[in-house]
């Protein structure tokens, strides 16, 4: 099946774009966050394309005052993997790994968005993400990951408001996730559910700090990594002996507090503390929504539209397990004074992790 893609020297195989490997998993995802300096105002959104499922979707959303204002949008894909248009939703490469555009034209919810985001420096390639199951092969995927700035303009329900130098950042990831309808097959050696992701991308005056971690159950950590990466183009600075620790909401699993620490390659100990705000569910851009999941089928083309209260939602409910923060960050370098920043906290936990006394599924913080 040839595409317009292959006109373009990207092969990786001798098969044409359009085929991507044997795995029906297999999927190519752009995904995007941005807030408000104030922290009152934040917006997502994502769009994957998924070539063996014939499938490509996207999301928007916008919160403020507690609700959320999410689009959703899906397609066949028919082998055109560069064309990343679905309904109402546009992705646009302006600058490959520099500079992008999310564009939203829902006129039949009044809801807007001409957005461009501009890199603060290059993306980071983050370790490969190689996760199973028993004997059986959950993800096996990379990520690259960017901080940037945004500008542009949002609307809703006619009321426009200005985007001009709010922080945020954007992934790029592909390979092999969970896609769609669940795998019916039983694994019995599979065990228990766990999960522990946290991701913190985090802006201060003249760089940033990426912190991400997977641990097991027991807290080590099978994919950890923290880089200070310069705002003036300088090379990445990958931290050594990387570790972490949260402070929970009452309650819930939710993290209020958290502090990463790690080692400089020539010594010296780097270490942030980060206060989170409040949550912002991450189903507005399609992750764990039970309709509009990533990779759902809804026929050749189809649009949605919501309007949620997240005050409404239970925290501990599993559709809202996948979360974002806002947070304010405090950096302390050697030889430096402590720096303010601001970014995310993003965090999805599932089942055990015994640091944080979470020793069954339903365990919450005291």
């Amino acid at each position: 099946m040839l595409s317009a893609g292959d006109d373009f020297p990207i092969h990786q195989r001798a098969e044409p774009v359009a085929f991507a490997g044997c795995d029906r998993n297999f999927y190519d995802r752009y995904y995007f966050q941005g807030y408000s300096r104030d922290a009152t105002v934040f917006f997502g959104a994502a769009l994957g394309v998924y070539p063996h499922l014939n499938l490509i979707d996207a999301a928007f959303f916008v919160q403020r005052d507690g609700v959320q204002h999410r689009v959703f949008a899906s397609r066949h894909l028919d082998g055109e993997r560069m064309d990343t248009r679905v309904g109402p939703i546009v992705i646009e490469v302006v600058e490959p790994l520099q500079k992008l555009r999310v564009k939203v034209s829902d006129p039949a919810h009044d809801c807007f968005a001409q957005l461009e985001f501009t890199g603060r420096a290059a993306p980071v390639e983050e370790p490969r993400f190689t996760y199973r199951a028993g004997t059986m092969t959950v993800l096996d995927l990379t990520r690259m990951t960017q901080g940037g700035l945004w500008s542009g303009e949002v609307a809703l329900a006619g009321e426009p408001f200005v985007i001009d130098g709010w922080l945020g950042a954007r992934d790029r990831s592909w390979g092999i996730r969970p896609l769609g309808a669940r795998d019916p097959r039983p694994h019995a050696a599979a065990g228990e559910p766990q999960w522990y992701w946290l991701w913190a991308p985090l802006h201060f005056d003249d760089c940033m700090l990426f912190f991400h971690t997977n641990d097991d159950a027991a807290g080590e950590g099978w994919n950890r990594a923290a880089v200070l990466v310069p705002a003036d183009g300088g090379p990445p600075v990958r931290l050594e002996a990387v570790r972490h620790a949260a402070r929970y909401r009452a309650g819930s699993r939710q993290i209020g507090q958290a502090s990463i620490v790690g080692t400089l390659p020539e010594g010296g100990e780097v270490s942030v503390a980060i206060d989170c705000g409040p949550a912002i569910y991450k189903q507005g851009e399609g992750y764990n929504h039970p309709v509009w999941g990533h990779g759902m089928y809804h026929g050749p083309s189809a649009t949605a539209f919501e309007r949620v209260d997240t005050g409404s939602l239970d925290p501990n409910d599993f559709a809202q397990v996948h979360l974002q923060a806002v947070c304010s960050a405090e950096l302390r370098r050697p030889g430096r004074d402590p720096e303010r920043g601001q970014g995310v906290l993003e965090q999805m936990i599932v089942g055990v992790h015994a640091p944080s006394g979470f020793h069954g599924m339903a365990d919450v913080a005291g």
